[in-house]
C-alpha cells in the first residue's frame, strides 16, 4: 500500500532525527567517550533514593543529604537554563530529577549538548530539595550508559500550577503500534509496566498456594505426537530428524493424568499452550494456562478449591476487594452463585433444553435474536452434533449475563468427553466452568476414569470429526494404555491466567496482558 503525504514526512522527520544522533555518537566516540558501556553499580533505585533523602530531612531538618548516591536510568526530560541544566531519568521505580551545574562538571558539562531524550545514563552526587520543593540529585559525575538512536514517543510535560508536580504524558497511544513495540510501550507507559508487575505476582501467587496444598509442579511435553486434552485445532510442525509429525500442545491435560497414574497424586503446570483459532479481546493463539490435578477429589472439592484459591489471590495481589473491571465491580468472596448448564439457558430467556430432540435444538439455535456468524452457522448446524448446538444457546443467552463468579455445572456428554458421568443422569457429566465479567475463566471436572467408557468417547469423538467438526479430541491409544493401569478419582482444574490477570488489571484486552501478543504482518 502506497504511504500518504502525512506519512512520508514523518517517516522523512524520524529519518533526520536518527541521522542527528548518529552524528552525536560519532563525536562521542571522537571525544573518546564510549557511547554503550559494559556496566554501572547504582546505589539506589529512584523511588529509594527519594526515600532517604526524606528519612534523613525529616530526622534531621536538613535540605541536603552529604552521603553520596548513584541512579541510573533512561532521560525522559531535559531543560538547559543558562549554565545549569535540569532532567529526570526514570527507572523501573519512578523518576528522580538530575540537576548538572558547569561548575560542578568542568569537564563534561558540554558533553549534555551530545545526550538526548531517551538516553540511558548513571550519575552520582548528592541529594538536596530545590527551591521550587522538589528532591533532586546534584550531578558531581556522570556517565553515557546507551546513546538511543530512535526517539521514543515521550509525548509532553506539564507542570501542574497548582501543586508543581510534573506529569510526562505519553505520545504512545496507537493500541496496534503499543501491542508490536511493547518495548517503546513499556518504556514511556509505566503503567503498562505495572500490569505486568501484577502479573508476575499472579503467578507467584498461585504457585505459592498449590505449593503450601502438597501440588508438585512439572513440565510437561509442548510438542506431541498426538494433542489433546481440549476440544481445538493445534498447530502442525514436523520434525526432521525423526521424519514426523508434531503438535504444539492444546492442553496439558493428558500428560498430568498419566503423571496421576504414576502415583504422583497432586500435580501442577503453568505451562504455554497453543491453538490455531481467531484472534478476539479474549482470545490469543499462544497463551498461558494454570493447570491442576488431584487423586481423590471429584469436581465438588475443586469448587471449594477455586473459590479458596481465588480469594487467595486477589488478597495477595490486590490487598483484598472489589475488583474493577470495566463497568463492573467484581466479587470474589464465596460462595460463588452456581446454576446446571441447562437451567442458565432457560434462565436467561433461552429454551427448555431437556425437552427438546435434535432438531428442536437446530430450531433453536438458529432462531437466536442477534445470532453471532449466522450464515457460518447455518452452513455448518447439520454437522453440529448436540453438544455444539446446545453450546451455541449457552453462548448467546446466559454467558453474556454472568459478570459476577458463577459456577455453570453439569454439561452434556457430547461436550465432555473426558469428564465422568454425573451421578445419577449419565447423559451429563461432572464438570463445571467458572464464568467472570461475561466470558469463561477456567474449566473443571470429576475426571473420568474408566478406560472402557473412555474409549468410547474418543470413538464418538471419531465420529464427529468424520462428520466434519475441526474441533475433536483424537483417539490416544497411549493415553489409554495408561488408563488401563488404574487411575483413581481425579479432580481437574484448568484456568487461563491470561483472562485472569485481565480481570484483576482491569485491563480491556487479553493483548494488553500478554508482553507480546500475536499480530498480523504489518
Amino acid at each position: 500500500m502506497d504511504s500518504t503525504p502525512e506519512q512520508a514526512d514523518e517517516r522523512l522527520a524520524d529519518d533526520r532525527v536518527v541521522a542527528d544522533r548518529v552524528a552525536k555518537l560519532a563525536r562521542l566516540r571522537e571525544r573518546g567517550v564510549e557511547p554503550y558501556a559494559y556496566s554501572y553499580d547504582p546505589t539506589h533505585a529512584a523511588a529509594a533514593a527519594l526515600a532517604a533523602f526524606e528519612a534523613h530531612e525529616a530526622e534531621h531538618g536538613e535540605a541536603e543529604l552529604a552521603e553520596r548516591v548513584r541512579v541510573a536510568g533512561r532521560i525522559v526530560s531535559k531543560r538547559t537554563m543558562g549554565k545549569s541544566t535540569f532532567g529526570h531519568v526514570a527507572d523501573r521505580t519512578g523518576r528522580i530529577q538530575l540537576y548538572f551545574r558547569v561548575n560542578d562538571l568542568p569537564d563534561s558539562y558540554a558533553l549534555l549538548d551530545l545526550v538526548d531524550l531517551g538516553d540511558w545514563i548513571g550519575a552520582e552526587g548528592t541529594l538536596f530539595r530545590t527551591r521550587t520543593g522538589e528532591v533532586s540529585l546534584k550531578v558531581a559525575s556522570f556517565v553515557l550508559l546507551a546513546k538511543s538512536l530512535r526517539p521514543l514517543p515521550l509525548g509532553k510535560e506539564e507542570v501542574d500550577a497548582e501543586t508543581g508536580e510534573r506529569r510526562v504524558y505519553s505520545g504512545f497511544t496507537d493500541v496496534e503500534a503499543r501491542y508490536r513495540q511493547r518495548y517503546a510501550d513499556l518504556a514511556v507507559n509505566p503503567e503498562v509496566r505495572d500490569t505486568f508487575v501484577l502479573r508476575a505476582k499472579v503467578v507467584t501467587a498461585l504457585r505459592r498456594f498449590l505449593d503450601d496444598r502438597g501440588f508438585v509442579e512439572v513440565e510437561t511435553p509442548v510438542l506431541q505426537p498426538l494433542y489433546g486434552g481440549a476440544l481445538a485445532r493445534p498447530f502442525d510442525t514436523h520434525h526432521n530428524a525423526l521424519d514426523m509429525p508434531l503438535y504444539l500442545r492444546i492442553s496439558d491435560e493428558l500428560y498430568l493424568k498419566r503423571l496421576i497414574v504414576g502415583g504422583m497424586e497432586r500435580v501442577y503446570e503453568i505451562a504455554k499452550n497453543f491453538r490455531n483459532e481467531g484472534l478476539s479481546r479474549f482470545h490469543n493463539p499462544e497463551f498461558t494456562m494454570l493447570e491442576f490435578y488431584a487423586a481423590y477429589w471429584d469436581y465438588e472439592d475443586v469448587m471449594r478449591m477455586t473459590e479458596e484459591l481465588l480469594a487467595h489471590v486477589v488478597d495477595r495481589v490486590l490487598g483484598g476487594g472489589p475488583v474493577r473491571f470495566g463497568e463492573h465491580e467484581i466479587h470474589f468472596a464465596a460462595p460463588f452463585a452456581r446454576y446446571t448448564m441447562y437451567e442458565a439457558i432457560q434462565a436467561f430467556g433461552g429454551p427448555d433444553v431437556p425437552s427438546l430432540d435434535d432438531e428442536g435444538l437446530r430450531a433453536a439455535v438458529l432462531a437466536i435474536p442477534d445470532l453471532k456468524d449466522r450464515a457460518k452457522v447455518i452452513g455448518e448446524i447439520h454437522t453440529m452434533g448436540r453438544g455444539k448446538l446446545i453450546d451455541e444457546l449457552f453462548g448467546a443467552y446466559a454467558e453474556p449475563r454472568l459478570i459476577q463468579p458463577t459456577f455453570i455445572t453439569d454439561y452434556p456428554r457430547e461436550m465432555s468427553p473426558l469428564a465422568k458421568p454425573k451421578r445419577g443422569d449419565p447423559e451429563l457429566t461432572e464438570r463445571f466452568e467458572l464464568m467472570v465479567a461475561g466470558k469463561e475463566l477456567l474449566n473443571a471436572y470429576s475426571e473420568l476414569n474408566d478406560p472402557i467408557d473412555q474409549r468410547q468417547r474418543f470413538e464418538a469423538q471419531k465420529r464427529l470429526a468424520a462428520a466434519g467438526d475441526d474441533e475433536t479430541q483424537p483417539l490416544d491409544e497411549d493415553f489409554l494404555r495408561a488408563m488401563e493401569y488404574g487411575m483413581p478419582p481425579t479432580g481437574g482444574f484448568g484456568m487461563g491466567i491470561d483472562r485472569l490477570v485481565m480481570i484483576l488489571a482491569g485491563q480491556p484486552s487479553v493483548r494488553d496482558v500478554i508482553l507480546f501478543p500475536t499480530m498480523r504482518p504489518e
